[in-house]
């Protein structure tokens, strides 16, 4: 089955054919190119899509994650970014592979096409020459044929007429023999250019044409393979990220399979759950009787209990408990004093938990400049070791204050748990923040523990009344007997001791320790009998003594 022998006539067709071919491979390139950019744009839609759906950072939608359900639902936006980058995947790889290929494949093949086809044209152009070349040489020999003739019978006729002189005979005779060698002459050319045609015509039509369009069979025959193997490609593109679908897909199903309805349950009860106790029985009034009456603990009036009549704000009394009063718009005490108990906690524990990472973020990056002072100081030609220093005591003070911060939030944490806390050395160490706080706690109660619609609860008047003994148990723990020496230390920067409880110290003053580190940062020492506070322990290089320090331990063990 060859091109060259069965179509050796089909020139033009095969022409036709071929350009066909080409247009059915460009319109295939056209097809998996619109394809490439329908995956791109379905994977934008589905980012986009999931991106729209995302919760905002710090918003009240972020809170709203902490649901299984809703966590369920970010870890199916989230696969379905990898989904949509799987689809991505698809549109590069069919464009690299596929119409990156099959449009450099395109214009080689339209090169090697219009070679094979001149080459083609070429050979016709020259049988046709050598056709017309052989046309030319027997018309000639005919038209010299009929001369010939012509003249003979000329010759003839003079020779017969008996009144033309031999003269004319003789002249008509050499005339008839001219065109007969003329006949003959034109008749050896044609049968030249006859046998060199016939040569011509059958290399043309047996080697020429059969080659050339052998080679455009091929062609033709390539180009089929080439299309087919494209197509291929173009289901192995698609099925090389199934796996990786399917593992989106499953770990859509697996978020879906991890909904714990009991879960979100509960958190709900976490996060609005007041801590008050539903109210109790209203007590009967008899008004008949003329006699004082009181108010039960229990009423919606929510008496101070303590038969004096209740303060009035705003010119109205409103009798209604905590678990029915509007909450305040707008932003709230620091304390948090306007949430129930149990939103309060919640409240206070987070916000130790921020403190607490704000400290760690201090330390490391103090940790990081003491380390580089240590550098510069072993190499001085890698930089100047004072240059960290400011930014050093900048970090101590900044630990300092958040400590202090902790500390305050503690303090308002174990009141709500119903744990007072114990009023220490470490209490002492509050700014002068905390304590002017809790001052004007104990002397503005009925304004700062009010609730937002003029009335008290009962749980307010205990906060209060756990904070007024402080200031008497401060005054013992003045005149207890002074802590012994357990060691001495040398101040590494200066310290300017501001708040309760401080002492203010310049850089390398040597001073008696008296209470170590406990874990919070700071160091009890004494300059004398008069002078001794807490500093920070970032601030001061400790040389304990070890038998004070073991008697220390041991009185401590004693006095608990």
């Amino acid at each position: 089955m060859s091109w060259g022998t069965e179509l050796w006539d089909q020139f033009d067709n095969l022409e036709k054919h071929t350009q066909w071919g080409i247009d059915v491979l460009e319109k295939y390139i056209k097809f998996v190119k619109e394809r490439t950019e329908i995956e791109l744009s379905y994977a934008k839609q589905l980012r986009n899509l999931s991106k729209k759906y995302q919760p905002k950072k710090n918003s009240k939608e972020e809170e709203e994650y902490r649901y299984t359900s809703t966590r369920a639902f970010l870890a199916t936006l989230n696969e379905m970014n990898d989904y949509a980058g799987q689809h991505e995947v698809i549109s590069e790889n069919m464009t690299s592979l596929i119409t990156g290929e099959l449009t450099r494949y395109v214009q080689e093949l339209k090169q090697e096409r219009k070679s094979h086809f001149h080459d083609g044209r070429k050979a016709q152009q020259h049988i046709e020459t050598c056709w017309k070349q052989l046309e030319a040489s027997k018309r000639r020999f005919e038209r010299d044929c009929k001369e010939a003739d012509r003249a003979q019978q000329y010759f003839e006729k003079m020779d017969a007429d008996i009144n033309v002189t031999k003269a004319d005979v003789e002249k008509a005779r050499q005339q008839a023999q001219l065109r007969h060698q003329m006949a003959e002459d034109s008749k050896a050319e044609y049968s030249s250019t006859l046998q060199k045609f016939n040569s011509e015509q059958h290399d043309h039509y047996y080697t020429h044409i059969p080659n050339i369009f052998q080679k455009i069979q091929e062609m033709e025959e390539r180009r089929i393979v080439r299309i087919g193997e494209s197509m291929k490609t173009f289901a192995e593109v698609d099925r090389q990220v199934i796996p990786i679908i399917g593992k989106c897909l499953d770990e859509i199903t697996k978020a879906a399979e991890s909904i714990d309805h009991k879960n979100d349950s509960q958190l709900v009860i976490e996060a609005f759950k007041s801590g008050f106790e539903p109210p109790g029985d209203i007590d009967f009034e008899d008004f008949t009787q003329p006699m004082k009456r009181t108010v039960s603990e229990s009423s919606l009036s929510n008496s101070r209990g303590d038969g004096k009549s209740e303060p009035k704000f705003g010119g109205k009394s409103k009798g209604k408990l905590w678990p029915f009063i509007k909450k305040n718009k707008g932003a709230g005490p620091e304390d948090f004093s306007n949430l129930p108990p149990e939103q309060r906690r919640k409240k206070l524990q987070q916000k130790v938990d921020e403190l607490n990472k704000d400290i760690q973020k201090e330390m490391d990056q103090r940790d990081a400049l003491t380390k580089m002072k240590d550098v510069y100081i072993k190499n001085p030609q890698m930089g100047d070791a004072a240059s960290v220093d400011h930014r050093l005591a900048e970090l101590g003070q900044n630990i300092e204050k958040l400590r202090l911060e902790v500390q305050k939030f503690e303090g308002w944490l174990a009141e709500v748990e119903g744990r007072l806390p114990l009023r220490t050395d470490q209490a002492r160490r509050q700014s002068g923040l905390y304590e002017a706080q809790n001052t004007a706690a104990v002397n503005s109660c009925a304004q700062d523990r009010e609730s937002p619609d003029g009335s008290y609860t009962e749980e307010q008047s205990q906060e209060t009344e756990m904070k007024v003994p402080a200031t008497d148990f401060d005054d013992e723990f003045d005149d207890e007997e002074p802590l012994p020496t357990i060691g001495t230390c040398k101040a590494l920067y200066t310290f300017e001791g501001q708040n309760e409880g401080t002492i203010s110290v310049a850089e390398g003053e040597m001073l008696y320790v008296i209470e170590e580190d406990k874990g919070d940062g700071w160091t009890r020492i004494r300059r004398n009998e008069d002078e001794e506070g807490y500093v920070p322990t970032s601030y001061v290089e400790v040389y304990l003594d070890k038998n004070a320090k073991d008697v220390y331990k041991s009185l401590q063990k004693i006095s608990e």
